[in-house]
């Protein structure tokens, strides 16, 4: 009798998912505006990981950019602010029109602002609270250009990054801005994938917002319908609708756009006729716009930047146009920003919208380490890192004063002064930090002047008499006067009484 072969079953292997998710197959039932109702909320928040950890994260946002608020003074760029926002809303767009190089929209929001008082807090309420806000867009960024996880761990970024919550801290523009680019982004990438009307649109009004807040924007939306040609333009012929459809989100930002067009290229003239006296040149703007988005850290920056360009390669890997829409934002973000900056003072703040893609780019990385390991934690594990990165830039900046402490210097003034005493700003300007609420000349019996070159302090000097002169001077004395001559004159003439957080008090010899 023949032998039966037996045959050893092979064992199947555990199939290993390529999918890292969080909420381990639960399907949200809010699938559209209709289906918000406190039920389905309620049964997102409880469910999904995701929903908790977005939560979470706005939260410890939240708290990192309401904390302490009002701590630092008002510096001179924040003061400036406060003396457009109490003009009225058309010399506010006069004042822009003349020749202030910020448009109206964050001074016009100020203005409102400053109906509920006056003080630092009120001044940094709304880019505080867009900071906030900017969170969950982030996330909305993240999930639609690759997945949930890209989308949480860009979101984490962005709760504890030290140069955001700065910037979300400061009574300027900055963090607005980043807002609109963030919901302008949104659209964008929905637009992308179904364009449609409405999501193109509204890319155009978000656009269009976020140039009204600040010029700079006009760069990466300008990249943005670069992107969205390169990738239309080889199916034309085919698919034209789709050209249509961005054209009508080009036409919508020009058109909300229109009048501070006009005077975007009589300021841009105007800024670009002389050499810069102050901002980062060349390379710098580059190395220094990435230095301070990952936390002002050289240790963070060879982290995070290693991570970006993991990141870049695995959405090349992904998806082609991914990879490309990463590289062209980053690439002519910076070359724009690398001409600018011989023509025109640069700074990495005006970049602030860069640390969108940087984190984005930074959060795709997890995929490399997730098909290694196959463990969700890699997520979890991606948002600590970002956690402990921060800690330290961060307990600094809560620790101490970030800006020149004007409001401790107004005290330190008062006692030094006598009635009858000048005081002498130099430069000129720098007086609005000081008297912002924080002294009154009037009140201490003392007088002001501004002096910006040497010409001007030989007349203040002439008017000294028998009164104590003291000059206040800030490092902004080498913008204002770049051939040096105020320096040289303060040098001859006065000596020094000390510095207070970068503000140094002299008095005449």
């Amino acid at each position: 009798m023949a032998k039966k072969k037996t045959g050893r079953v092979k064992e199947k292997k555990p199939k290993i998912s390529s999918d890292c998710d969080l909420d381990e197959g639960y399907s949200t039932p809010v699938k559209s505006l209709r289906d918000i109702s406190i039920e389905n909320i309620k049964a997102v928040l409880v469910n999904s990981r995701y929903a908790q950890s977005l939560l979470l994260l706005t939260v410890i946002g939240l708290f990192l950019r309401f904390y302490n608020l009002w701590f630092n003074s008002l510096w001179l760029d924040e003061a400036s602010t406060y003396g457009f926002s109490v003009k009225s809303l058309p010399e506010i767009w006069q004042a822009t029109a003349a020749g202030e190089f910020n448009p109206p929209l964050f001074y016009w929001v100020e203005h409102v602002m400053l109906m509920f008082g006056n003080n630092e807090i009120v001044l940094r309420f709304i880019p505080a609270l867009l900071g906030v806000l900017t969170i969950p867009l982030v996330y909305l960024i993240g999930k639609e250009f690759i997945d949930r996880n890209v989308g949480i761990i860009a979101a984490a970024a962005f709760a504890v990054s030290p140069f955001l919550i700065y910037y979300s801290q400061e009574a300027r523009a900055y963090s607005m801005m980043l807002f609109f680019v963030a919901a302008a982004m949104v659209f964008y990438l929905k637009a992308l994938k179904t364009n449609d009307l409405t999501n193109w649109a509204l890319f155009g009004v978000f656009s269009a917002l976020a140039f009204w807040a600040h010029f700079y924007a006009f760069t990466i939306i300008a990249a943005m319908f670069l992107y969205a040609i390169v990738i239309k333009l080889p199916h034309i012929k085919t698919r034209i609708h789709d050209l249509k459809m961005l054209v009508l989100g080009a036409v919508v930002f020009i058109v909300l756009c229109f009048p501070l067009i006009l005077v975007t290229i009589q300021l841009f003239a105007t800024r670009t006729a002389s050499a810069p006296t102050y901002g980062i040149q060349g390379l710098g703007i580059i190395s220094e716009t990435f230095r301070q988005v990952a936390g002002f850290n050289e240790y963070a920056l060879f982290l995070l930047f290693a991570l970006f360009v993991i990141g870049i390669i695995q959405a090349f890997l992904i998806d082609k146009n991914k990879g490309v829409f990463l590289v062209l934002l980053t690439v002519l973000t910076f070359i724009v920003s690398y001409v600018l900056s011989f023509k025109m003072p640069m700074q990495p703040r005006y970049l602030i919208f860069m640390s969108i893609i940087f984190f984005v780019g930074v959060a795709i990385s997890y995929k490399v380490f997730y098909s290694l390991v196959n463990n969700r934690g890699v997520v979890y594990g991606f948002v600590v890192v970002l956690f402990i990165i921060s800690a330290p830039t961060l307990a600094t900046y809560y620790s101490g004063y970030s800006k020149e402490d004007w409001r401790g210097f107004s005290g330190l003034i008062q006692q030094k002064t006598n009635p009858g005493d000048q005081i002498i700003f130099v430069p000129g300007y720098i007086s609005q930090s000081f008297d912002y609420f924080y002294y009154s000349n009037a009140t201490d019996h003392t007088f002001e002047y501004g002096a910006s070159s040497g010409k001007d302090l030989d007349a203040a000097y002439s008017r000294k008499g028998n009164s104590t002169q003291y000059y206040i001077v800030t490092p902004d004395i080498r913008a204002a006067n770049p051939n040096g001559d105020a320096e040289a004159w303060l040098n001859e003439h006065t000596r020094s009484v000390g510095q207070y957080t970068g503000i140094y008090l002299l008095i005449a010899k």
